[in-house]
């Protein structure tokens, strides 16, 4: 099915509406894998408004929302920061994609690749060497997708839900 989507950097006031994706698509992901009640907890805590509000307001930051028409409703976004990975060889200058999230339903028509795009092209625009990212580590789906962008794996990372650790895939794309 084709969507009529645009994509659009962020401005204040869309916290509500990344908030609102974002704890919608973490719930459609993880739902039957992670607990319920851990879900909520975690949606509650990374994915509320003052999260991205932060990042909205931090000038190393960078924001795009997907939007469907008509009326503009929200459907994914993109957001890339500072590297915070446990890598060895972390570079200050790299950047991490710390969220790429699309609604299952516009998933196939090349939103998400046009999401990761937009990153990639503000973090080579930023003089970053790479663009980074952790998955978890059974999304098979979204590791195939990142493979074939180009991102190879570099290491492993532990990632807490609800008080249980699970295994994050930590992906890197080299830019220069």
């Amino acid at each position: 099915m084709s969507h009529d989507l645009r994509l659009r950097p962020c401005v204040a006031g869309d916290e509500a509406a990344l908030a609102l994706v974002g704890q919608s698509s973490f719930l459609e992901t993880f739902a039957g894998i992670l607990g319920g009640g851990d879900i909520v907890q975690h949606c509650a805590r990374a994915h509320a408004a003052s999260v991205y509000r932060a990042w909205l307001d931090d000038p190393a930051c960078a924001l795009w929302l997907a939007e469907v028409a008509p009326g503009d409703a929200p459907v994914g976004y993109a957001v890339v920061a500072p590297a915070q990975l446990p890598l060895d060889d972390l570079d200050a200058r790299d950047l991490e994609l710390k969220r790429i999230y699309l609604l299952s339903r516009f998933h196939g028509g090349g939103w998400g690749k046009r999401l990761l795009e937009a990153a990639v092209a503000h973090a080579r625009a930023a003089g970053a060497p790479r663009l980074l990212l952790g998955v978890y580590d059974g999304n098979a789906a979204a590791i195939g997708f990142y493979e074939r962008c180009g991102f190879r794996t570099l290491g492993t990372r532990r990632f807490n839900v609800g008080g249980r650790d699970y295994d994050d895939r930590i992906l890197g794309l080299a830019l220069d």
